[in-house]
């Protein structure tokens, strides 16, 4: 779905993840446990998950010991395959090199210098790592994105949209005069405020937006597949949902707004740092010009 074809009620009924408290039964995972990327997971689900140098991978590890396509490991009824992908330095399960074989629970994939740990659905430890990867990839106050993780999978859409030639625009949010919230009504009313927004962001992103709490009252949002129109607009429903949304503060209703920066990639920004700097340099015009507004980084 486009973010043009997306009517402002099914925005607002998608959301963007189930967050830590995911439901269901549980995947298979590999995990980082040695090396580059220590500590990366990737869930192993409907779709082959395959893991290597380019940052198009699902799981990528950024060493050059790691080929850019490294192996391929996928769900085959109730077990589990791994292929190696002809890397330079052949993958290996357990100590020994493979063409493609069965995965155990706890088997240890060896790709180049990282090792990873294959845990299948059914074991005791897929819910510690479960719990563990939400610690290490979300914000706890908000369950949105923390900035860490962000930047990985911003690095990862920028590439894949470099690649294929499609568009991407990045939004960068700030809550309007959140110091004096603070200050007038303490820290906690100020988490309160926050959790509310981030409730308010998760239902008007699909499911292939990116959103993320990056710094204090300082949210982002990249919109993969949008043009700087589609975007512009998601950003304006955004922000008059805020200015319509009661916020409870000492007892009684306030109102509280946002700003937005928006930029979209293109030559002059092709990286994330170009591009995060561009949509806060729209950030701060929108601050300028009085606040709770959408403004749009052309130059």
């Amino acid at each position: 779905m486009s973010r043009s074809d997306a009517d402002p009620i099914t925005a607002q009924l998608t959301l963007l993840s189930a967050g830590p408290r995911r439901s269901g039964p549980r995947s298979a995972c590999v995990v980082v446990i040695h090396g580059e990327g220590l500590g990366k997971r990737a869930d192993i689900e409907d779709k082959p998950v395959i893991v290597g140098r380019s940052q198009e991978a699902d799981l990528h590890i950024p060493h050059n010991s790691v080929s850019r396509q490294h192996c391929q490991i996928w769900r085959e009824g109730e077990a589990y395959r791994i292929r190696d992908l002809e890397a330079t330095n052949r993958t290996r399960v357990n100590e020994q090199p493979i063409t493609e074989t069965l995965l155990a629970d706890g088997d240890h994939v060896t790709l180049g210098e990282s090792i990873l740990k294959f845990i299948s659905h059914s074991s005791v430890e897929a819910r510690y790592h479960e719990e563990v990867y939400q610690l290490a990839t979300h914000d706890a106050l908000t369950e949105l994105y923390n900035r860490r993780h962000f930047v990985d999978l911003v690095d990862k859409e920028i590439a894949r949209a470099l690649r294929h030639d499609r568009p991407l625009v990045m939004c960068i949010i700030d809550v309007d005069l959140f110091k004096p919230v603070n200050d007038r009504y303490g820290h906690i009313a100020g988490d309160g405020v926050l959790r509310q927004l981030a409730g308010v962001v998760r239902g008007f992103v699909r499911g292939e937006d990116i959103a993320a709490r990056i710094g204090g009252e300082e949210f982002a949002v990249l919109l993969p597949e949008s043009d700087l129109g589609a975007a512009t607009a998601f950003a304006e429903r955004l922000r008059e949902a805020v200015a319509a949304s009661v916020f409870e503060l000492g007892g009684e209703p306030r109102q509280i707004t946002i700003s937005i920066g928006i930029a979209g990639l293109d030559p002059r920004r092709g990286d994330r740092s170009t591009l995060m700097r561009a949509a806060d340099a729209a950030l701060y015009r929108a601050k300028d010009e009085g606040r709770n507004r959408v403004c749009v980084q052309d130059a």
